[in-house]
């Protein structure tokens, strides 16, 4: 590509319209170094677009409610031996979106798959994709709340517009069969056309004692398992990996 190519396409990603439309007049009529001024506009506007792009995955990151904002170069495999690091390095690529996959971390508190999740979701907020973190207890209160309200419907929807919905430690805390009705609505709504990652350190045996209701777990899974990759990390707590134990 020509740098006066480049440069046109530039003014159209910034939106000058009118700037593209009388640049090649311009030109034609001015005495100055033609190519250098190309040079100069194209180097000043890729500039713009790389400044624009930046703040725009800052923007993106800060609005999907992260609690802390971690890479996955940040993340030790080395202390997770069971993880296969090529398989997470692949769902890094962002390809489960786009297939509309979901992913399930199951493993012990403190493995790393709230921050295996954070990773994911922030790589997908810094590429644009429309990406939120919600811990399970506060999007059931939100939910329960919707419903007291008359805006349940409402609020269904608000969750089904994000592409990647994260729901962290599911389980962690002790749920009815109230609880057990509103995930599974929001599990159905977004079934085949949203993707989402749970985390939860309950076996999937064991999803219908902790929602209290067999039925409504088994359709759950059901639903979210369909297209889903499940990651079970076996190991120790990062939490608790630099306390020596005598």
């Amino acid at each position: 590509m020509t740098n006066y190519i480049e440069l046109l396409n530039n003014f159209e990603t910034l939106g000058l319209q009118k700037v593209k439309e009388l640049f090649p007049l311009a030109l034609d009529n001015s005495d100055i170094n033609n190519q250098a001024l190309i040079n100069l506009l194209t180097n000043l506007t890729s500039e713009e677009i790389k400044a624009r792009d930046k703040r725009a995955k800052e923007i993106n990151i800060s609005i999907s409610n992260f609690p802390y904002k971690k890479t996955i170069k940040d993340f030790d495999f080395d202390f997770q031996p069971s993880l296969n690091r090529n398989k997470i390095m692949d769902l890094m690529t962002l390809r489960f979106i786009e297939n509309t996959e979901n992913i399930v971390f199951l493993g012990l508190p403190g493995t790393g798959k709230t921050m295996l999740s954070c990773c994911i979701g922030i790589e997908a907020a810094s590429n644009r994709v429309s990406t939120y973190f919600i811990h399970c207890n506060t999007l059931l209160i939100d939910l329960k709340k919707a419903k007291y309200e008359n805006k349940l419907d409402r609020r269904l929807k608000q969750y089904c517009k994000y592409r990647l919905l994260i729901i962290d430690e599911f389980g962690f805390l002790p749920l009815n069969k109230d609880d057990a009705n509103l995930l599974f609505q929001l599990i159905s709504a977004r079934y085949e056309s949203k993707s989402t990652i749970i985390t939860t350190n309950i076996p999937f045996s064991k999803w219908g004692e902790s929602l209290n209701d067999s039925v409504i777990a088994t359709a759950i899974l059901d639903r979210l398992l369909h297209h889903s990759h499940v990651i079970q990390i076996d190991g120790p707590s990062y939490r608790t990996k630099d306390i020596n134990i005598e």
